[in-house]
């Protein structure tokens, strides 16, 4: 009787112990749980965190491009707002474009030969131009001259030999363009104009269209002048470590 009690006790101290090792076993498993379950979400802040940062950088560089277009934009449109008129030229606010439009005025009839009239306005325009957007050289990336003419070409009614045709000539007029300004005196001394200036030849690959969506072919015919800045730049690397020390104010860079 004694020795079957003494092992029912025995019996029921096993259960008891096995009981008090899974009670300790799941609640290890939930500190576990609630550990992972915190760094989960610390991860989660770190994350919003982050990405509210960007959000912000970006937010802030599209701001300052926006100023500064704007403020390129006001010291041409004043400089040359008493030209444009007599030059038959344009500026265009969005893509910061100076636009001839007068295919009479600049180039003999398919050459590269300037007109001596463009010469003249080159003269007056090309260092006052460079002298406009120096105070912002540190913000451009590149001063385009951009040469553009129309789907047509004598001796060939071939698109594609057309096509290649204009690209040479319009190539060699935006070289002659360029070649003209750098023999200016007061060019000469810009260095920065010269590192950031660019020739292209676009030949009919951006033709201007009427209202009825066909080929103005006088209008294509063209020279523009373009500021690209080195802002889409900066968005794709913001974050990076130039941005610890935080943009510069829009004052310091107007000089």
């Amino acid at each position: 009787m004694f020795s079957w009690l003494a092992r029912r006790r025995r019996r029921q101290g096993v259960a008891a112990g096995n009981e008090a090792d899974q009670g300790s076993h799941w609640l290890a498993v939930a500190d576990l749980m609630a550990a992972l379950m915190m760094i989960f979400l610390f991860l989660a802040l770190l994350h919003m965190v982050q990405v509210e940062r960007e959000s912000a950088v970006h937010t802030e560089v599209r701001n300052e491009a926006a100023a500064l277009r704007a403020a390129i934009y006001s010291v041409l449109e004043e400089e040359f707002r008493e030209d444009l008129p007599r030059w038959n030229a344009e500026l265009d606010r969005d893509s910061l474009t100076l636009r001839f439009r007068e295919p009479e005025v600049l180039f003999e009839r398919s050459s590269a030969r300037i007109r001596p009239r463009f010469e003249a306005i080159l003269e007056d325009f090309m260092p006052r131009y460079a002298e406009q957007l120096r105070p912002f050289a540190e913000v451009i990336r590149e001063v385009r001259i951009e040469g553009h003419t129309s789907s047509e070409w004598a001796g060939s009614d071939d698109a594609l030999d057309a096509y290649f045709g204009n690209m040479d000539l319009s190539q060699r007029r935006t070289r002659a363009v360029l070649e003209y300004a750098y023999q200016l005196e007061p060019l000469q001394e810009a260095d920065w104009f010269r590192s950031r200036v660019a020739a292209v030849g676009l030949s009919s690959s951006r033709r201007v269209l009427d209202e009825r969506g066909e080929e103005d072919r006088r209008a294509s015919r063209r020279v523009e002048f373009s500021v690209l800045t080195d802002f889409e730049a900066r968005l794709l690397g913001a974050g990076t470590a130039s941005d610890e020390a935080g943009p510069r104010p829009l004052e310091a860079r107007v000089r």
